[in-house]
C-alpha cells in the first residue's frame, strides 16, 4: 500500500510539471531511472516509449501505466495513471473557472508565452534522450574506446530509411510502426 501511495506521489509530480504532452514526461521518467533504479531502468524506458508510441492512447498515460504495471502490477498501473492525470484534472478545473474572466490579461498572456518555450524544451530533452539511447551505445564505447562502437549503425540506417519512407510515401504511421516491429524482430538491432 505504501508503494502505491509513493507511485501516486511520484507520478503526481510528473503530471504537475510535464507541460507539453506525453513526450514531456520522458525527462521525468528518465530521472526515475536514477532516483528509483529498482523501479525502472533505461532499457525498460526505451521499451516503454516504443510500446506507448505504438498503442492507442496518450503517450504519457500509456508510459505511466506501463511503469506502474512493471513496479506493482495492475494496481500499480492504476496508481501511476491516477497520479499522472490528477494534476491536469485539478488544473483544468481551476483554469476553466478563471480563464474566461482573465484570458485577456497581459499577465495570463505572458504566462502562456513563457510556458510555450518550456514545453518545447521538455520535448527536445525527451527527443535527445530517445535518440541517445536508441542510436548510441555509450557503454560499449566506454569499454572499447572505439568511435565506431559509439553508434548503432544499423539502427541509424533503419531510422533514416523509415524517415525517408514517411516523408516520401506519407502512409499512416501505424504502417511504419508495424514495419519497424517486423524488421526489429528479423534483424534484432
Amino acid at each position: 500500500m505504501i508503494q502505491l501511495l509513493l507511485l501516486i506521489i511520484e507520478f503526481f509530480k510528473i503530471g504537475l510539471f510535464a507541460i507539453g504532452g506525453g513526450l514531456a514526461t520522458l525527462p521525468f521518467l528518465y530521472d526515475l531511472t536514477v532516483t528509483h533504479p529498482d523501479w525502472v531502468n533505461r532499457s525498460q524506458l526505451l521499451d516503454m516509449v516504443a510500446i506507448s508510441e505504438s498503442t492507442p492512447g496518450a503517450l504519457g498515460v500509456n508510459m505511466a501505466t506501463y511503469v506502474g504495471n512493471i513496479i506493482a502490477g495492475p494496481l500499480g498501473g492504476v496508481a501511476t495513471t491516477i497520479g499522472l492525470v490528477m494534476p491536469s484534472v485539478i488544473i483544468i478545473v481551476i483554469v476553466a473557472k478563471f480563464l474566461e474572466r482573465f484570458k485577456d490579461s497581459p499577465i495570463v498572456q505572458n504566462v502562456f508565452y513563457g510556458i510555450r518555450p518550456a514545453s518545447i524544451g521538455l520535448i527536445m530533452a525527451a527527443a535527445f534522450v530517445v535518440i541517445k539511447e536508441a542510436l548510441m551505445d555509450i557503454p560499449l564505447f566506454s569499454e572499447t574506446g572505439s568511435f565506431t562502437d559509439l553508434f548503432r549503425i544499423k539502427s541509424i540506417i533503419f531510422g533514416i530509411i523509415l524517415y525517408i519512407g514517411m516523408v516520401k510515401f506519407k502512409k499512416h504511421p501505424i504502417l511504419y510502426i508495424a514495419i519497424a516491429a517486423v524488421v526489429g524482430n528479423i534483424i534484432a538491432f
